[in-house]
């Protein structure tokens, strides 16, 4: 059975600040901000959430297929995606724009400021379902607004059960659209800063989401793991030590990657979320969103 993966194609451009931004920002002066950041350190890495989500689902054994769009300069990275056995059918190549394109810089204390050109993702709302009739699961990540609000309305219809995880394109959305996708959705994801805005925009708590139709809310904590909530319930996740910690970029993408490997085999929520904290905590220890190494039989998933 296979997986739909819905989300942003990118290239990354990421960097390293040694310093602290909070050392370079002066909160009192945010009115006339201007600040620049030397980057000693600059790699180029395929990423976007779709790309390394399916990476980690692919790796662990699932079957993933991506709905995305990529630009003229995107051949490269569909051919790393076909060789990596995840379907790539439903990715549209738009002639007259760029891949979507993140520019990261991570501090000391792995904070994020990230730049993000959309390029081709703003197409990706014309890309419809694949004709198959294996599809289990679904997430739908952050991509282009139309994109997301085409793929919450064709998966209900189809009956697919999907996560949704808005990501940094929650703020695209006001309450009532929201509302919208958590209605149609199975399970919702969000880290803790993002769980605490869909909070204010819905009017809702976590808890009342998790006594709602929804399977379970799933909230990633970083190094502290994750709560997941279920009726009502709450139940925390301890989060797994890293080797190293080198690289956040993409950490919350390798663990949806394994939240959905579990969830298309039937698991329990809280055995996929285990899963998920060993993926992020693997994850980390690699510089760029889909370096790191999945061992199968060291994860118990053989």
């Amino acid at each position: 059975m296979a997986c739909l993966v819905s989300g942003a194609l990118a290239v990354d451009t990421n960097t390293n600040f040694p310093g602290r931004f909070a050392e370079q920002i002066m909160p009192e002066q945010v009115h006339i901000l201007n600040v620049s950041f030397l980057v000693p350190t600059l790699r180029r890495e395929f990423g976007g959430c779709a790309g390394n989500i399916a990476y980690t689902l692919a790796a662990l054994g699932g079957d993933a297929v991506v709905v995305a769009a990529v630009g003229n300069d995107g051949e490269a990275y569909l051919d790393r995606l076909r060789q990596l056995g995840i379907d790539t059918q439903q990715v549209l190549q738009v002639q007259d724009t760029y891949t979507a394109q993140a520019m990261i810089i991570t501090d000391a204390d792995n904070n994020q400021i990230t730049a993000f050109h959309p390029g081709a993702m703003q197409q990706a709302h014309l890309i419809g379902l694949p004709e198959r009739d294996d599809i289990r699961i679904a997430i739908i990540g952050p991509d282009g607004r139309d994109a997301m609000l085409r793929r919450a309305s064709d998966l209900a219809a189809a009956k697919i059960p999907f996560v949704f995880d808005p990501g940094q394109g929650l703020p695209m959305f006001d309450g009532e659209a929201l509302k919208a996708f958590i209605a149609q959705a199975t399970w919702v994801a969000v880290n803790d800063y993002e769980g605490r805005m869909l909070c204010e925009r819905t009017g809702e708590s976590l808890e009342s989401l998790s006594r709602s139709h929804l399977k379970g809310v799933i909230v990633t904590l970083g190094p502290d793991g994750c709560d997941v909530w279920v009726q009502g319930r709450c139940e925390r996740v301890p989060g797994v030590v890293a080797t190293e910690v080198l690289d956040p970029t993409g950490c919350g993408d390798a663990f949806r990657g394994a939240l959905l490997f579990g969830l298309e085999r039937g698991w329990s929520l809280v055995d996929c979320v285990k899963l998920g904290n060993r993926l992020g905590a693997l994850k980390i220890a690699q510089r760029g969103g889909q370096n790191h190494q999945v061992d199968r039989d060291a994860l118990g998933v053989a």
